[in-house]
Formats: C-alpha cells, sequence, structure tokens
C-alpha cells in the first residue's frame, strides 16, 4: 500500500485572547496550512518538482520547516546547541531541501511532527520576554514566533504553487 499524506483539519482562522495565545494560534494555523497542502499526496508526489524552473519540492518543504522549528525554538532559544541538524551538513548545505526522497516521506512527515511538539514543549511556560543571544544581538522567545509565523507564510505561498502545479489544488 502506498503512503499518502494524511488529511488535516486545519480549523478555522485564529483568534488569540492575549498576545501568547494569538502567536501561538497564528503559528499552529500556518503548521496546519503546510500539512494541508500536502493531504492526500503520495510520497512520490511530494518529493516531485513539479516546476522546472526550481528544484523546490513539497517534501523539501515539510523538511526545510522541521529544521528550522528544531533550529528556531530548541537549539537558538533554548539553547541545546549539541542538537545537530536533521538534514543539512557541511557537504550538503541544503540537505533539507536537496535529499528527500520518495520513500523517506512517511518517516520525514513524522520527524516534522516531533519536531513541532518539542517546540511546544520547549515553550511551554516560557515568557515571551526570555532573551537569548542572536547573531548580532539578542533576541526573544516573541521574535522567534514572529520568524517562524513569516517562514510558514513565505513557505506556504511556495507550497500552494507548487500543489497548484501538482494536482491543480488551489485554496484553502
Amino acid at each position: 500500500m502506498t503512503w499518502t499524506a494524511p488529511a488535516v483539519d486545519r480549523g478555522t482562522f485564529p483568534y488569540g485572547h492575549d498576545e501568547r495565545a494569538s502567536l501561538e494560534a497564528y503559528l499552529d494555523f500556518h503548521r496546519s496550512t503546510l500539512l494541508l497542502k500536502c493531504s492526500g499526496l503520495t510520497g512520490e508526489q511530494l518529493a516531485s518538482r513539479p516546476v522546472p524552473s526550481t528544484t523546490l519540492t513539497l517534501l523539501g518543504l515539510v523538511r526545510h520547516l522541521a529544521e528550522n522549528e528544531r533550529w528556531w525554538f530548541r537549539r537558538m532559544f533554548d539553547r541545546q546547541k549539541a542538537l545537530g541538524d536533521l538534514y543539512c551538513s557541511e557537504e550538503h548545505p541544503d540537505g533539507d531541501f536537496d535529499l528527500g526522497d520518495a520513500a523517506g516521506a512517511q518517516e520525514d512527515f513524522a520527524v516534522y511532527d516531533r519536531e513541532v511538539e518539542q517546540a511546544r514543549q520547549t515553550t511551554q511556560g516560557r515568557s515571551l520576554e526570555e532573551e537569548f543571544p542572536g547573531r548580532t544581538r539578542d533576541l526573544t522567545l516573541r521574535w522567534v514566533y514572529l520568524h517562524m509565523i513569516e517562514e510558514y507564510a513565505r513557505h506556504n505561498g511556495h507550497a500552494d504553487l507548487l500543489r497548484e502545479a501538482l494536482d491543480g489544488r488551489t485554496g484553502e
């Protein structure tokens, strides 16, 4: 039996009661949007490159965003510096995008789910004002939430175009 990405119930557009709830709701909405763009597709479809002018794939986006979840929430914010990259290396700096294949799609989705859950656990009970060192200045957990919302929003636009090129499905 061929694996396909599971169906996703994204729910309604988020409304939080305060800043923290709003940030978490918007990020979760974008996380669900990415998975919605992938739902019902086989590993082969997810790993395919439907737009000739780019090597971008839906599977590459899932892998890239798993890498970003790990990087920003655990490695940077929680300072788990010993945590390695998931897919990238010196030899393959874009391994998240370039090395995904259809046979590993189910496992890549499981890794993504684990990284999202780890991010949620890492931030639970932590202040939006909590700082950590960035490359050029200190950053806050609030900044991470905003950056991740921006990261997902941008890549969800890519996912929308890729999905349309694959099977004509648009919207949502």
